[in-house]
C-alpha cells in the first residue's frame, strides 16, 4: 500500500490466465478500481532504459526556447503540439503541455489529408530534437501493449469475457500522450495579453479523465492527489512503478462498479514538476453503454458516444465554451 492507493506487481498478467497468482492479481486491480479508481503498477514490462529516455527528451523539449515551442502550439481546429493555457473545470492550470497521439496511417507524413483526423487534428514535432519524435513513439507503443492487458484485466474483474472490451480499441483506438511541465512560474506572464483567463488556485485543478484509462508516468517531485472519502490523498511517486487511473468511459462500462476518481495537482513551490499520461480511449465510432452481463436488469446510463463525448471534453480543455460534459448527464 502506498497511502491507501494500492501497488500491484502485474508480471503475471503476461503469464499463463488461470493461476491463482493471475486471479488475485485481477481480484487486486478490481479492488483498486472499484475502491479507489487508482493503483500503480510495478514489472509493468515498460523497459526502464526507455523511461529514462523519455525523461530526458521531455526535459530538454520543455527547456526550449517558447517561441520555438509557440512555432508547434495547438490550436481549437489542431488539439496536438504545444500549449501553456490548458483550462480544467474552466480554469487556467499552472503548467505547459505538449500532445500528440495515434494516427490512422503512420506511413504517411503527420500533417497528411488522410492522417487529419476530424477531432484530433495531426501530430506536430518539434525539428530542433532529433531523436524527440522516435523515442515518444516506442514509449506510446509501449502504453499501448499495456492498456490492453490491464483492459483485459478489468473485464475478468467485472464477470465478463477478457476480451469483451477489445474491439473497441483493435485495430484501431484514439489513445493520445500527453507531457506536462509544471514550472513555478506563470509561463504567460511575459505575455500579458494572452493571460484572458488568470491561474487557479492549483497547478492542475480537480477533475475525471474522459476516455478507458490512464496510464501515468510521474517524476519523484510529487503532488498527485485522489479524492475518497471526502478527503485528498497523495499518490506519492514509486521508483520504477506506473499510475493508473479509471476514467469515464470505463465507469460506463462498469455501470459504476468502477470509478473515475477525482484527481488533482497541488501547487509545488520549490521545483519544477514533470509527468507524462497516456490516455488509453476507444474508438470515435464506440458507444459506451453498462456490459450486459453487468448491470443486470438496472442499467444506470444510456449510451455515450465516445467520439461526441471527447469533441466536447476537448473544447472545455481549450478554451471556457460552456459548461463541461460529464457522464452525469448521461444517467437513466
Amino acid at each position: 500500500m502506498d497511502n491507501g492507493v494500492p501497488v500491484i506487481d502485474i508480471a503475471v498478467l503476461r503469464g499463463a490466465g488461470g493461476s491463482r497468482r493471475s486471479i488475485e492479481t485481477v481480484d487486486a486491480i478490481s479492488a483498486g478500481c472499484r475502491d479507489w479508481g487508482f493503483f500503480q503498477v510495478v514489472n509493468h514490462g515498460v523497459p526502464n532504459q526507455l523511461i529514462e529516455r523519455v525523461w530526458s527528451e521531455t526535459r530538454r523539449f520543455f527547456a526550449l526556447p517558447r517561441e520555438t515551442k509557440l512555432a508547434i502550439s495547438r490550436t481549437r481546429e489542431n488539439p496536438r503540439g504545444y500549449y501553456d493555457r490548458e483550462l480544467t473545470k474552466n480554469k487556467r492550470d499552472l503548467k505547459e503541455v505538449f500532445d500528440f497521439g495515434v494516427v490512422p496511417h503512420p506511413e504517411l507524413p503527420d500533417d497528411h489529408p488522410e492522417n487529419r483526423a476530424a477531432v484530433d487534428g495531426y501530430n506536430q514535432w518539434p525539428v530542433t530534437l532529433p531523436s524527440f519524435k522516435g523515442t515518444m513513439l516506442q514509449y506510446f507503443h509501449s502504453c499501448e501493449e499495456l492498456g490492453i492487458e490491464l483492459l483485459e484485466a478489468l473485464c475478468l474483474g467485472l464477470g465478463v469475457e477478457r476480451d469483451a472490451l477489445r474491439p473497441h480499441f483493435t485495430p484501431l483506438h484514439t489513445s493520445f500522450m500527453r507531457f506536462n511541465y509544471y514550472p513555478l512560474a506563470d509561463p504567460l506572464e511575459p505575455d500579458a495579453a494572452a493571460a484572458t483567463v488568470q491561474l487557479g488556485d492549483m497547478a492542475l485543478h480537480h477533475h475525471t479523465d474522459a476516455g478507458a484509462l490512464t496510464i501515468l508516468l510521474q517524476d519523484e517531485v510529487g503532488g498527485l492527489q485522489v479524492s475518497a472519502d471526502d478527503a485528498w490523498f497523495d499518490v506519492r511517486p514509486l521508483a520504477g512503478a506506473l499510475v493508473v487511473n479509471v476514467g469515464d468511459m470505463t465507469q460506463v462500462w462498469s455501470n459504476d462498479r468502477y470509478r473515475a476518481a477525482l484527481h488533482r495537482v497541488r501547487p509545488i513551490t520549490d521545483r519544477p514538476r514533470y509527468s507524462i499520461p497516456f490516455f488509453f480511449n476507444p474508438s470515435y465510432e464506440t458507444d459506451c453503454a453498462p456490459l450486459t452481463a453487468v448491470i443486470g436488469d438496472e442499467p444506470k446510463y444510456r449510451a455515450v458516444n465516445w467520439g461526441t463525448f471527447r469533441q466536447a471534453r476537448t473544447a472545455g480543455d481549450y478554451a471556457d465554451y460552456g459548461k463541461e460534459i460529464q457522464i452525469e448527464d448521461f444517467l437513466l
